[in-house]
């Protein structure tokens, strides 16, 4: 079986019991780079399905044999673009936590309008999360951290559960090799 969920329609929002065989509350990785942290997160917490998307199909491949060699069965993964997949194929109040850690920050002013993280983004994320959900995020930059804080008004501000916040990302463990702060933030809806 493959973990790897090729929707039918990108243009139709997704069936997640269809997807996972099951309605246990979903938590969403945009961005899942290597799969460090979804792998771990998915074995820690059997009784959530965790759902990773990445661009990268060299990303997926790994992730998904990582996934197979341990056994999960709550992890799907989807190929495409962050943004486009919460706006249009994610269910409406269907995610209980999303988790972005490390998004690409675009540092130069003139690219800031790429970054993912941004006041559309936040509208988006009102729609997909459920009554209480969560937004995990993590960053190495200050600037892009700072941004993430001030769009993010309308959520309450909480703390990370000790127990996510062990899981290292492969981007965390890299930088905080090198001696560079990362920084955290958690908000609920």
């Amino acid at each position: 079986m493959t973990l790897i969920h090729r929707p039918a329609s990108y243009i139709e929002r997704l069936n997640l019991a269809d997807i996972f065989g099951n309605s246990q509350p979903l938590e969403v990785e945009l961005g899942a780079g290597d799969g460090s942290f979804l792998i771990q997160w998915a074995k820690a917490n059997p009784a959530h399905n965790v759902l990773g998307v990445e661009r990268l199909l060299g990303r997926i491949r790994k992730i998904e044999r990582k996934a197979s060699r341990a056994g999960l069965t709550n992890i799907r993964l989807m190929r495409i673009e962050a943004s486009y997949f919460l706006e249009y194929l994610l269910p409406r109040k269907a995610v209980t936590a999303l988790h972005i850690y490390f998004p690409d920050p675009w540092p130069k002013r003139k690219h800031r309008r790429k970054r993912l993280v941004n006041e559309v983004f936040v509208e988006i994320c009102r729609h997909v999360l459920a009554p209480g959900g969560r937004l995990y995020l993590r960053t190495d930059d200050t600037d892009y951290f700072a941004q993430m804080q001030a769009v993010l008004k309308g959520f309450t501000a909480i703390k990370t559960p000790p127990e996510l916040a062990g899981i290292l990302t492969d981007f965390e463990r890299t930088f905080r090799a090198r001696g560079v702060a990362t920084l955290a933030a958690a908000y609920q809806i």
